[in-house]
């Protein structure tokens, strides 16, 4: 059987976890690798998520079959370009894997000139670490990957993609750019802008109110993790897909004069209903699907003040091979019970370490 290859430019995460999927389940597949950092072409290369490093783009895209966008929205853009100057394999499929795809697609229609294939791609899941060493070729299982071909794509070069991604075992849906960027606006641009929004305003009164940091270190902090994210990436997304974002704007403005209504007025029955279709509607949304938004996948255990008692824990579930991606110490006073937030890279980790820590005697839960 020949070889096949298959070019990916941006060794991050997602750049990562797709070359291990398609290594995994293509074993005829030559990888390639392109990073602008050199760090992440090396550590790429020595930890076999790619089979050969090239210098420049052009010594990666002569004959590949498969070239991978995976970089920012607007380096995606630049990258499309740069294409031309080269020759291209006219069999040749190429994808991205950006947030927005509507300007994406649209640049990539001056790939028609060289005969090849453009799908935008949309893999909705990541992780909450970051960079090449991070990937895995599971980060994708059981997550939405949107394609969005156009209406001149030929099915048999889509079916080919997700041949060739069928490695990542995702559920592939396609739609229109247009279509995915309204989505991709409602279930994850606009909530960013919120947490973002919420944390400024945290911030401004904190000159005021020092206490106040103190007291968002709870509940508060936790529902704006999301604003953590690269500034960068949330940037250039923001700005790819405005159009969208600002008609979400005088919706969401409208919603917001609605509550504001309702608590002038003191509208006790309104102000109940209001929430209490919101908790309908969150609670019937299914559970921990991987989804635009990374899923947060956290235990919660009850442990004595004592020293060494964070040691034993980790120290338990190490012994059981379960791998914990942060840690945090949410409470802990002389004489009183602590809780640790426990942070897993799946469901299935977080099952196996309450079992695992409940047969040690720590109380553990799971909040939904």
């Amino acid at each position: 059987m020949s070889s096949r290859k298959v070019f990916v430019i941006g060794l991050g995460l997602i750049g990562g976890s797709i070359a291990l999927a398609i290594k995994k389940e293509h074993s005829n597949a030559i990888v390639y690798g392109f990073d602008i950092k050199e760090d992440q072409l090396k550590m790429a290369m020595s930890l076999g998520v790619i089979d050969k490093a090239v210098e420049t783009i052009e010594d990666g895209v002569v004959n590949a079959d498969l070239v991978i966008l995976a970089t920012p929205v607007t380096k995606t853009e630049e990258f499309i370009e740069d294409l031309l100057k080269y020759d291209l394999k006219p069999s040749a499929i190429i994808t991205d894997v950006g947030s927005t795809k509507r300007k994406i697609v649209a640049k990539a229609k001056i790939l028609e000139q060289k005969k090849v294939t453009f799908i935008g791609g949309h893999p909705m899941a990541g992780s909450h670490k970051t960079g090449v060493e991070a990937a895995r070729a599971h980060l994708f299982e059981n997550a939405f990957y949107i394609l969005t071909p156009t209406v001149e794509t030929n099915m048999n070069k889509i079916i080919q993609l997700q041949n060739w991604l069928k490695g990542t075992r995702a559920k592939f849906i396609e739609m229109s750019p247009n279509q995915h960027d309204e989505l991709a606006g409602v279930i994850s641009h606009f909530p960013h802008i919120i947490a973002a929004s919420l944390v400024h305003q945290v911030a401004k009164m904190e000159k005021e109110e020092p206490l106040l940091s103190e007291l968002a270190a709870g509940g508060f902090r936790d529902i704006t993790r999301i604003a953590s994210a690269s500034p960068m990436m949330w940037r250039d997304i923001l700005i790819h897909n405005k159009e969208t974002l600002i008609r979400l704007f005088t919706q969401w403005q409208l919603e917001m004069d609605y509550v504001k209504q309702l608590i002038e007025k003191a509208e006790e029955n309104r102000i109940y209903d209001y929430f209490e279709t919101a908790k309908t509607f969150r609670d019937d949304l299914p559970l921990k699907q991987k989804g635009a938004i990374p899923s947060f996948y956290d235990l919660y255990v009850d442990v004595p003040d004592h020293p060494g008692v964070i040691s034993d824990v980790t120290g338990i579930l190490a012994k059981e091979e379960i791998s914990i991606t942060n840690i945090r110490i949410l409470e802990t006073r002389e004489d009183i019970m602590g809780v640790l937030r426990l942070s897993f890279r799946s469901d299935q980790d977080r099952d196996r370490a309450l079992a695992c820590l409940k047969d040690h005697l720590y109380e553990g839960y799971i909040v939904s």
